[in-house]
């Protein structure tokens, strides 16, 4: 996405800070770093902006979430009073965790109407140093 594209999303906090012209656009990405859920990592002396979770959806009770900086292959998180899992974006396999029947169910059925939504989600939350990258359909 272009640093435009991304002004009008919650995402303006990943455009790259040499791309910004003005006042405003260091206003707006600042407050985009302020208010959404990042983190500034170092690593061998070099700063990274991580964004740590981005809430996808919340279903019956069910919060859905993706984690930056996350170890391959590409899952969602699943979690509420009950579940405490994570599922693979490809084809909801658990990957870890427990889920009772009912929820499982629930988890399946939500993820065969919005895995597009999931892929975007995990596209657009990638640290540029992020181990497992874009998602790549298998």
């Amino acid at each position: 996405m272009t640093k435009n594209e991304l002004k009008n999303t919650p995402f303006f906090h990943m455009v790259n800070p040499d791309e910004l012209e003005g006042i405003t656009d260091y206003a707006t990405w600042l407050e985009a770093i302020l208010h959404n859920p990042c983190n500034v990592w170092e690593e061998n002396g070099e700063l990274f902006l991580i964004e740590i979770r981005q809430l996808v959806a919340r279903v019956n009770g069910l919060k859905i979430e993706i984690y930056s900086n996350e170890h391959p292959p590409p899952h969602f998180h699943v979690k509420s009073p009950n579940v405490n899992a994570s599922f693979t974006i490809d084809n909801c396999e658990l990957l870890e965790g427990k889920a009772g029947n009912r929820d499982l169910k629930k988890i399946k059925y939500w993820h065969s109407y919005s895995k597009d939504l999931l892929i975007e989600q995990w596209d657009t939350t990638r640290p540029t140093n992020c181990q497992v990258g874009a998602y790549i359909e298998p």
